[in-house]
């Protein structure tokens, strides 16, 4: 570990558009300087997590449920849904009922989505595709699949831009799950390591506050958040607001009884108990 550890904990930094409420606000708070952010994928931002390089972090759900005796998770904040997400999604060039021994691209290794995705052909639609892995270019994967699983920005763009213009069928996986299950669901949670928190509690709940307030803030002054995005990605503000507004930052009761349905019904052959236990700071 290096010296400076205590001075500014090492956090990492999704930069996917889904995020940005959790860490627009921290610029606006003050609280920015205080951290060593590192910026990269989901997936490598939880393997550094697990790892031991970083302190603090956002973390896949399937990730954080496999590493449970090591983490802990901040109440309060995640990145999920109660209803549809807009940004993880199937697009299908045929109805999903007919996907069995398709083909189907899987445009990411985000474990969450692509074993949400999995979960739902195989119970909900009862088919078995044959998947594989690609870069997620909407336009390439429809010429070699007949469905492809999209995540992130890419499934922003291929929702509500790709798939109307080349006569897709989108389907949205949050929506998908709470139409099955009647519960909201969590792709990512905010996590720490249970070794940091022993050594450094204060600056735990200190990080948990800030980024409490940094969604807090944003979340009040969306408009403004949506119009800046907009002058840096493919989207207008309206399409913008729409999203960090359909997104759901919460972790309390139902959030946690979504994951316990999820772990329930994938833990065993995803690499976690079934029951597996999700313990909260400070709880």
């Amino acid at each position: 570990m290096r010296d400076d550890r205590r001075s500014r904990p090492r956090v990492g930094h999704i930069q996917f558009l889904n995020c940005l409420p959790l860490y627009w606000g921290l610029a606006r708070t003050g609280t920015l300087l205080d951290l060593e952010l590192s910026k990269d994928t989901p997936e490598k931002l939880s393997e550094q997590l697990v790892r031991g390089d970083l302190d603090i972090g956002p973390v896949t759900l399937v990730e954080f449920l496999r590493n449970a005796d090591d983490l802990v998770a901040f109440p309060d904040i995640a990145v999920g849904c109660d209803g549809p997400v807009m940004s993880c999604v199937i697009v299908s060039q045929v109805p999903l009922e007919q996907l069995d021994r398709a083909r189907v691209a899987l445009g990411s290794t985000s474990r969450t989505s692509v074993r949400l995705a999995r979960l739902l052909l195989a119970e909900r639609y009862g088919v078995s595709p044959d998947y594989y892995t690609c870069p997620p270019d909407l336009g390439v994967m429809m010429q070699e699949a007949d469905a492809a699983v999209l995540i992130g920005d890419a499934a922003l763009r291929a929702n509500l831009h790709d798939a109307p213009r080349l006569g897709l069928q989108v389907h949205d996986l949050g929506q998908m799950w709470k139409d099955w299950t009647g519960l909201p669901f969590v792709f990512a949670v905010w996590a720490a390591r249970k070794d940091f928190v022993a050594a450094e509690p204060d600056q735990v709940h200190k990080v948990h506050e800030a980024f409490l307030a940094s969604r807090d803030v944003s979340l009040e002054e969306v408009t403004k958040v949506a119009e800046q995005a907009s002058r840096w990605e493919a989207f207008d503000a309206r399409t913008l607001e729409r999203y960090f507004t359909t997104l759901d930052f919460r972790f309390g009761p139902e959030q946690l009884a979504g994951v316990a349905e999820f772990a329930r019904r994938v833990g065993p052959t995803t690499g976690f108990p079934a029951d597996v236990k999700v313990e909260l700071l400070g709880g």
